[in-house]
């Protein structure tokens, strides 16, 4: 009923890494740090450690379920649960890859409009890349992959920016170093798990990795340099700013681009969301794969098809969201799908299929 694809559409167990990564390193780096010092002041570094641990734990879970269906969602939750009940908590799958896909997109244009095109109606830039991303995804998996290494090589270089606002470090900052209470650093961790989302589109390409079970430890690879990422830039930004500055900073990544001064560029952080948008890139197309793939795993259209009534979903609500709250409002939905599904659903799952199995065999 759900046929593995052939070996020429999989790519290798290491790509793992870079598919795992880049769904982790989005929009959400820009301004992560505001958010989680509103919870645990300088200790939040704790919460970005912490959260990053749960992460790896959730990876270990997915994997469980992962190798024993040897096959994606849409295949275990029918195994599991049946048609018509597997399918409909399939669809919500797709829904929410496509929900995070939106919420990349329509983040990135706020960036572009606040900080570089004020006077550019969104629609330009939310067709402008939609119209990439359908052309991204319609190559298939193996584009899609090639995508997100790009992404992150192209990324690298922006790594280097984030040593030169340490002249101006005040390393005193992040003193005392655990000043936060329990409560304080779980509500940090809460919110910074939301930057780790992403990884659960796992669960859709897994039947396209060579040896699925052998990615594993890609995976927790690409986890961690996630955490490297995200404590590299907490640590600069810390250093650089107080908490009072901190509080008021949207977007404090794009913040400290401003002060970069390169002879040739007077502008760096033109250039910075210039290169970011290859970062982002990669989140809208795997979204947008997923999707699809999902739709046309559950329903007699092709994935062709279901892209296109994706990119049309994405074009219309992106232009239909058109101030700072509605995007909030659609960033803490998002969030909060997600943080169900890691911490509640999944392991749910794991145990319902363990249950499932045993009566099967039994």
């Amino acid at each position: 009923m759900f046929p593995l694809p052939k070996e020429d559409k999989m790519v290798s167990p290491y790509f793992v890494f870079y598919l795992i990564h880049a769904m982790q390193i989005g929009v959400g780096i820009l301004g992560f740090e505001r958010v989680i010092v509103q919870s645990a002041g300088y200790s939040s570094w704790i919460a970005i450690l912490t959260s990053g641990a749960s992460i790896i734990g959730l990876i270990w879970v997915s994997y469980r379920i992962l190798n024993k269906g040897n096959n994606d969602i849409v295949a275990i939750h029918a195994d599991i649960m049946g048609k018509w009940i597997g399918g409909f908590f399939s669809f919500l799958f797709s829904l929410y890859f496509f929900a995070f896909a939106l919420v990349v997109l329509r983040s990135y244009v706020e960036v572009l409009q606040v900080w570089v095109f004020p006077e550019v109606s969104e629609w330009i830039f939310v067709l402008i890349i939609i119209f990439l991303s359908y052309s991204y995804v319609t190559g298939g998996f193996r584009v899609v992959t090639g995508v997100s290494y790009l992404g992150i090589l192209y990324g690298l270089p922006l790594l280097l920016v984030k040593f030169y606002p340490l002249q101006y470090a005040d390393y005193g900052n992040l003193l005392p170093i655990l000043n936060a209470s329990p409560a304080q650093l779980f509500k940090a961790s809460k919110e910074m798990t939301l930057n780790f989302l992403g990884f659960e589109t796992l669960f859709m390409f897994y039947p396209f990795i060579k040896d699925g079970p052998k990615s594993e430890k890609w995976a927790y690879f690409g986890v961690l340099f996630s955490i490297f990422i995200y404590l590299l830039t907490a640590f600069v930004t810390f250093v650089y700013f107080n908490q009072e500055q901190l509080k008021g900073t949207i977007w404090a990544t794009l913040t400290l681009w401003k002060i970069v001064d390169l002879i040739i560029v007077e502008r760096f952080e033109y250039i910075g969301i210039s290169v970011w948008f290859f970062t982002i890139l990669p989140n809208i197309c795997i979204g947008l794969w997923c999707a699809s793939r999902g739709l046309h795993r559950l329903f007699p259209v092709t994935q062709r098809n279901a892209l296109r009534i994706f990119c049309l979903l994405l074009f219309f609500i992106s232009i239909l969201l058109t101030d700072r709250q509605q995007i909030d409002v659609l960033q803490k939905a998002v969030s909060q799908m997600g943080l169900y599904t890691i911490y509640f659903y999944l392991p749910c799952l794991l145990v319902l299929q363990y249950i499932i199995m045993k009566v099967k065999k039994g």
